[in-house]
């Protein structure tokens, strides 16, 4: 089993969806250079917000031996790894690889261990120095403190000057280069890149209980990919790709849902994608109860899978949306159930949810057809 498929085995995912790995067609333009940068700069960049730690980073993962470990390498004046920042367009330094290194400094300097809130003294172990095990960054002497300061760390920083709209490119950059020690998923990627107001909206609307029932699990996945599902509604429930004529005849959803989370990253689409959201949500829960996004069994057309399936996530809850956008919501309430369990014993839909689902004909049709199904009228 690949690494993908076992995170994703809680899902019934197509597999093109899996495969969804592409090489952006755009030029960028990015410019970088190598800067000196000492602890004492770093650390003061960071309580002031100017050095961004990324979300998925939230959790300092270093135990006390790997921490002490560095912080003896520093006063023992041994060379330090480089670290890899990114230069955004709000002139803020995003950590891309080097936050555990940072952490480690400023937690010693601070006095407070991250991982478990501890006071940060040096372990007492034989692998650290004799002249400093044990000791807390105060009770070093000061010519001791001043060289932990004052330790310059080489940074990489790099800043996409093209395309101008946006940090389109270090959603690459991420993939490419990040040296965290396990392979990110898109959302995890996204979570880090285009922190805002929309990336909050995602956060506080996984906490829905009705989304966590329907989502299937009331832990909130540490991959995010049930934050990722989120965006994916509101994404492909937008007018370009449901009814503009201009829309493409195929997307990367991967390329796609980062594009959309950046152009929505504004507040004065939050309200609005909060509000559709959390009544898509609560009608989903109310009418179809906790399989409302499942599929049936391919051998017992009774019987629903019990798993969470993209495909009928994407037409039963933006068929949802659509009906209370055109204020038809109230349209045969009775046997809505029903009807989405007929119209998932349609052979020819089933195709809709399994084969080429970014396409975006097939996106409409499987869209259009279970709101038909549900609501007995077609979209116009």
């Amino acid at each position: 089993m690949t690494e993908i498929e076992q995170q994703t085995d809680n899902l019934d995912v197509p597999k093109e969806e899996l495969d969804d790995f592409y090489s952006d067609d755009d030029l960028f333009k990015i410019s970088s250079w190598g800067a000196d940068l000492s602890f004492r700069e770093l650390i003061s960049r960071y309580d002031e917000n100017e050095l961004v730690k990324p979300e998925l980073q939230r959790n300092y993962v270093w135990d006390k031996s790997e921490a002490s470990r560095f912080i003896d390498s520093i006063l023992l004046g041994l060379p330090v790894p480089s670290i890899f920042l990114a230069k955004t367009q709000t002139e803020k330094l995003l950590i891309i690889d080097g936050y555990q290194r940072l952490m480690t400094v400023r937690d010693f300097v601070k006095g407070v261990f991250s991982k478990d809130k501890s006071v940060f003294k040096l372990s007492r172990t034989e692998k650290i120095h004799a002249r400093w095990r044990g000791k807390a960054f105060v009770e070093l002497k000061e010519d001791e403190q001043r060289k932990i300061k004052n330790t310059t760390i080489h940074s990489i920083i790099f800043m996409q000057q093209h395309p101008v709209d946006g940090d389109t490119s270090l959603f690459q950059v991420f993939e490419r280069i990040n040296s965290s020690g396990r392979t990110l998923l898109p959302q995890e990627i996204r979570n880090c890149i285009y922190q805002g107001p929309i990336n909050s909206l995602l956060f506080e609307l996984n906490a829905n209980k009705k989304w966590r029932l329907l989502w299937g699990n009331d832990q909130q996945d540490e991959r995010m990919r049930d934050l990722e599902y989120i965006l994916r509604f509101f994404a492909l429930s937008d007018e370009r790709i449901i009814s503009s004529k201009e829309a493409p005849a195929q997307i990367s959803l991967k390329k796609y849902l980062n594009q959309y989370m950046d152009a929505k990253n504004k507040d004065i689409f939050i309200q609005s994608l909060r509000e559709r959201f959390l009544c898509s949500i609560d009608y989903a829960y109310e009418h179809f109860g906790v399989g409302a996004f499942h599929n049936i069994s391919p051998s017992e057309e009774s019987k629903l899978v019990a798993k969470f399936s993209p495909t009928v996530f994407d037409s039963v809850l933006i068929a949802i949306d659509i009906a209370q956008i055109r204020g038809g919501i109230d349209l045969l309430k009775d046997g809505l159930e029903g009807r989405r369990l007929e119209k998932l014993k349609d052979s020819a839909f089933q195709k809709l949810l399994s084969q080429e689902t970014m396409r975006v004909p097939n996106i409409r049709k499987r869209v259009h057809e279970m709101y038909t199904a549900l609501f007995g009228e077609q979209i116009q």
